[in-house]
């Protein structure tokens, strides 16, 4: 029998268009009442949702941390009095007691009421949208190097040795060659030996010859194309760095701290306040966030052999 320490708590089973909340209410050397109502999933809905756990007297309310679909009801809620709580859905599903005809949320408040749920870790607001914002660029920059690597390919296809001769096409000497090709302009010796920088200019006569390959028009057709999506990605890359800063001038005494640890540049330290943000009494100790980052080195022992460099895999939110 699990002992009650909450007398006044809720478990949310949350799914894309309804939400269906479970209220366990009674003293805590007694068997609680349970009451279940569902609610729509539209913003209206959900703050009737915390006006009725409100008024049932919740004190802690939790939801499982599954998909993306607890996101918009946790920015809802925390809104209201009751303290949020993000449980760990492998963690809940795998704790012992439970009957088979028992609901989610039924489940979740049981295990609330009794303490048996550790919060995941959830940031405030600001900094769930600066991660918002660093996550984004990572997303830019790996769509950005699949453009780069189309024209690559592209290049080669049509027979185009630009890479023997320059160590990356998309430096400044080399933009201005994929400008030309883009544009179905001829390039001349005398170009070259103009426009290119440092050691490039005196491989002009190679350069020339690595573009005398056989681009069709079908072959600019998708270097432009991939061209123009390039230029997009990384002015979108650079709108997204400017407000990432605009976002971080109020922190930049923990940023200088961070870009002052070796191997820690600025986008390294952004990154790192966005996911783990500045209050670190949301961790137990240096190991709980060095695991939480995936950072802790496993100690795995296998038929005598072991593996100490394996990371433990993450399990908060």
């Amino acid at each position: 029998m699990m002992e009650a320490i909450v007398e006044r708590c809720a478990g949310l089973d949350v799914h894309q268009e309804t939400v269906v909340a479970c209220v366990l209410a009674g003293p805590l050397d007694r068997a609680p009442k349970s009451e279940l109502r569902t609610f729509g999933t539209m913003t209206h809905e959900l703050e009737e949702l915390g006006e009725w756990l409100t008024e049932q007297g919740c004190t802690q309310v939790a939801m499982e941390s599954t998909g993306v679909f607890w996101k918009p009801v946790w920015n809802v809620l925390e809104a209201f009095e009751f303290e949020l709580v993000l449980a760990n859905a492998h963690h809940v599903k795998n704790l012992p007691g439970r009957k088979t005809d028992m609901k989610d949320a039924e489940w979740l408040a049981k295990l609330l009421r009794c303490g048996l749920i550790e919060s995941s870790f959830v940031p405030p607001v600001e900094i769930r949208e600066l991660r918002d914002l660093t996550r984004y660029r990572r997303k830019l920059i790996y769509n950005a190097t699949t453009e780069k690597n189309r024209i690559h390919k592209v290049l080669q296809d049509a027979n185009v040795k630009l890479t023997t001769h320059m160590s990356d096409i998309f430096g400044t000497s080399g933009r201005l060659l994929l400008q030309k090709i883009v544009n179905d302009e001829v390039v001349t010796m005398e170009f070259l030996q103009t426009e290119m920088r440092g050691a490039l200019k005196h491989k002009s006569p190679k350069l020339l010859q690595s573009l005398n390959g056989r681009l069709r028009k079908h072959h600019r057709n998708l270097i432009r194309m991939s061209w123009e999506h390039l230029m997009y990605l990384e002015q979108a890359i650079e709108q997204v760095e400017a407000e990432t800063r605009r976002r971080l001038e109020d922190k930049q005494n923990a940023l200088e701290l961070l870009i002052s640890i070796p191997g820690i540049n600025e986008q390294s330290a952004m990154i790192i306040l966005a996911e783990i943000g500045l209050d670190m009494s949301q961790f137990k100790s240096d190991g709980h966030l060095a695991a939480w980052a995936g950072m802790c080195p496993g100690n795995h022992e296998s038929a005598g052999k072991k593996n100490e460099f394996e990371p433990d895999p993450v399990t908060a939110s």
